[in-house]
């Protein structure tokens, strides 16, 4: 191709004035309109056909960026760490055209010197190709500087793509993790939307994040919003010890942090064995137990006597009573449903009363019964001798999953307390770990779990609620203990 001379908007060959039209037509959420309008050209002649060459012109247009040619921009990339300048010839047009920013800087000059992080500045002919193409792949690693290149020169477009990447991709696997990593930037960048995904996502799946590196990278302020919340995944409340003394030792955070992340620790839902083994056995109560003294001693206090008589004196009322989400056998049961699309299941499991030593040792037994395709009566059909009603067999296929839970001793009046129901969903595995994508939650006074998998498919394999053609799922029973007397 014979190079051209250098060019600036308004001018050059005639062709290039097109390019606004068919790179937005290319990036618009409504591709159907164009479509639509070829439709009107062509009316209802049979003979009419659509020549479609977007491809090819696309392919043009990364060629003029690879081989630089009529070039009218050229971009000194820089580095603080680095003499190095990376130089890209680009074309104003095509970047202005998606960002203002760039349409600032080049209006009076056609040579920028750029200065950009490192991790930045490596992508930084990925991020201007997009400009050029409308489409860019993207690893876990490159989220983050590429997310942070399209605010800085506000491509709205690929902050977009590049934010909802993150929220669909937090469960995917990475050697050192990277939710965290984009949890901090997404309160940097003060994204409340991604913020919130990446929280929840660390709430839900805590035993696998306190097990893998990026642990230790979890800020102050980070710790101390996940210890405050109610609706933490785990093991037991002992993991959550033993892995908040992990983060202690390696982060070595200053006495007013220390303080609100160890009176943070739910003390009373360790039984009273353990309470024994942490005093005696951990290093972080040999340096701080005069922080928590109070609420061991609460503790001590709350294992040792009937929870109706304790709450005559104390408030129960409070987080510190209230159970997570723990996974051991004593607090639920595990359900995995091999072709959950066929027909009808149940199952039968025992929980403890409640986390109180005192309620330890009694039982309840909890049934529960999952459906595929469960109809309120009112949409059953009414089946007779005559031929069925086409309507009334599309009304069975309407019918989606359903998940009941109740009591086998509901006729017991457990004074004192009562339950919460909680249904964790995992929908992806990776490495052999079940992620937690959904969780469902139920009061006492409700047996079935409202909208349950309203929007899963489980008819095909491909679902995203489906592991290997099965549905995987946790119960938990969250005993809440209430007062019945005011405390004193």
């Amino acid at each position: 191709m014979e190079r051209s001379p250098n060019i600036r908007p308004g001018s050059g060959p005639r062709w290039l004035a097109l390019v606004p039209l068919l790179i937005a037509a290319a990036h618009t959420e409504h591709p159907v309109v164009f479509s639509a309008a070829h439709k009107a050209d062509v009316g209802n002649d049979p003979s009419a056909a659509l020549i479609n060459h977007s491809i090819m012109l696309i392919n043009r247009l990364q060629e003029l960026l690879q081989n630089g040619n009529a070039s009218d921009a050229t971009l000194r990339i820089r580095t603080a760490s680095s003499n190095e300048v990376k130089i890209i010839q680009t074309h104003q047009l095509l970047l202005t055209l998606q960002s203002d920013v760039f349409e600032g800087l080049l209006a009076n000059r056609s040579v920028l010197t750029l200065q950009e992080p490192a991790e930045c500045a490596v992508l930084f002919e990925k991020f201007i190709r997009y400009f050029y193409c409308g489409e860019i792949s993207i690893q876990l690693s490159q989220a983050i500087p590429l997310h942070r290149l399209a605010s800085k020169y506000h491509v709205s477009s690929l902050q977009k793509g590049v934010t909802e990447y993150m929220k669909t991709h937090l469960a995917s696997e990475s050697s050192q993790g990277h939710v965290v990593s984009w949890y901090h930037y997404a309160l940097m960048m003060k994204d409340e939307v991604l913020q919130e995904s990446c929280l929840k996502f660390l709430a839900w799946n805590l035993s696998t994040v306190m097990s893998s590196g990026e642990w230790v990278t979890v800020s102050n302020d980070l710790m101390v919003s996940l210890l405050q919340r109610s609706d933490l995944v785990l093991q037991s409340e002992l993991e959550l010890f033993r892995a908040v003394e992990e983060w202690v030792s390696k982060n070595s955070p200053n006495d007013t942090v220390v303080e609100k992340v160890l009176r943070s620790i739910r003390y009373p839902m360790i039984p009273p064995n353990q309470l024994f083994q942490i005093q005696k056995q951990s290093f972080l109560l040999a340096t701080y137990r005069s922080f928590i003294q109070d609420l061991l001693f609460q503790a001590f206090q709350f294992h040792s006597t009937s929870p109706l008589h304790f709450a005559k004196y104390f408030d129960v009322n409070c987080s510190m009573f209230i159970p997570r989400n723990y996974l051991s056998s004593s607090w639920g049961s595990q359900w995995i449903i091999n072709n959950p699309a066929r027909d009808d299941r149940s199952l039968s499991f025992q929980t403890q009363l409640g986390p109180s030593n005192h309620d330890s040792s009694k039982k309840i037994n909890w049934n529960a019964l999952f459906s595929p395709r469960w109809l309120p009566v009112s949409l059953r059909p009414v089946y007779s001798e005559s031929v069925s009603n086409p309507s009334q067999s599309n009304r069975m296929e309407d019918g989606r999953p359903r998940l009941v839970v109740t009591s086998a001793m509901s006729g017991l009046d457990f004074a004192g307390v009562t339950f919460q129901k909680t249904v964790l969903v995992g929908v992806k595995r990776q490495q052999g770990k079940v992620f937690v994508k959904h969780v469902y939650n139920v009061h006492q006074s409700t047996d079935e779990v409202p909208d349950f998998l309203a929007h899963a498919d489980l008819q095909k394999r491909t679902s995203e609620y489906l592991i290997d053609n099965s549905l995987h799922f946790h119960i938990v029973i969250k005993p809440i203990y209430h007062s019945l007397i005011k405390a004193k």
